[in-house]
């Protein structure tokens, strides 16, 4: 159950992880202990996944962004290929994909060399996928990871 106070840490926490403490205790009006106690029972309970830092791609030479769709053979172990696509260290996500059989993943590489190098040397070298199609992203106007929880109905909780 996710209270309004529970709620409002959150809202701080999604926009900034590495907030102190104390801040938050100010800003919710809480005492400090009580504030980690209840950010440790999210953690707990699963609501908090947990905290990680964006880094800038174009420091790290992983400029290019693109998309993939890999459409997989009707005999294909979905979770197999999912789980091989997840541990490849250009792809960022891996969504299993609705319609034709197949997932939808986020790669970022260095160009469009590397990109290419990832589809013809790895991708379609996994067994049982059929065909890929990529989609390149020319400029990225919003990324994030938050989710919104402005309009959290509390009472249905």
């Amino acid at each position: 159950m996710i209270d309004e106070i529970s709620l409002k840490i959150l809202k701080i926490l999604q926009k900034k992880a590495r907030i102190p403490n104390v801040e938050v205790a100010r800003q919710v009006g809480m005492a400090p202990s009580a504030v980690l106690e209840r950010i440790r029972k999210l953690e707990k309970q699963g609501i908090i996944d947990g905290y990680e830092v964006r880094l800038n791609p174009n420091r790290f030479k992983r400029q290019q962004l693109a998309f993939v769709t890999i459409t997989t053979e009707p005999q294909a172990d979905i979770p197999s290929i999912g789980n091989k696509l997840a541990q490849l260290s250009e792809v960022q996500e891996v969504h299993h994909i609705a319609g034709q059989d197949g997932f939808l993943i986020k790669v970022r590489v260095a160009d469009t060399e590397a990109l290419g190098k990832l589809i013809h040397q790895t991708l379609n070298h996994i067994q049982h996928v059929k065909t890929t199609c990529t989609t390149i992203t020319m400029s990225t106007y919003k990324e994030t990871a938050q989710i919104p929880i402005d309009h959290i109905d509390l009472e249905s909780k």
